[in-house]
């Protein structure tokens, strides 16, 4: 009978995304409401990344650039909707409008170009 049932060291324990994502959206939300717009990309580029990241490790996608493609597609219409607000926050909703088109020509690209990670492909 075993102390640890379950457990084995071929498996890894901890995931480092969730750091990630616990850096972009305040690195994020900092730039977003001071108005700092590389701080703003950046910090949705390592949220959305890490989120895109995490959700293939875990196998919800099949590869992390379909992930990046989602993700991409809620930044631009999250940004769309900032952009086009009665109030009007263009310089913010650009920023997020920004962040989710280089994500998602960081999916597409990684979809079209990048090798498959399956040996024998």
């Amino acid at each position: 009978m075993q102390d640890t049932p379950g457990l084995s060291e071929q498996y890894r324990m901890a995931s480092i995304w969730p750091l990630f994502v616990a850096l972009g959206i305040p690195i994020s939300e900092i730039g977003i409401l001071f108005g700092l717009f590389p701080v703003a990309v950046g910090g949705l580029l390592l949220f959305g990344g890490s989120v895109a990241g995490m959700a293939a490790e875990t196998a919800y996608v099949e590869t992390p650039w379909r992930g990046l493609a989602g993700v991409a597609v809620g930044l631009v219409v999250l940004g769309l909707a900032l952009v086009f607000t009665p109030i009007g926050l263009p310089a913010r909703g650009g920023a997020i409008v920004t962040a989710g088109v280089v994500l998602a020509l960081a999916g597409a690209a990684g979809e079209f170009f990048a090798e498959s990670a399956t040996p024998g492909y």
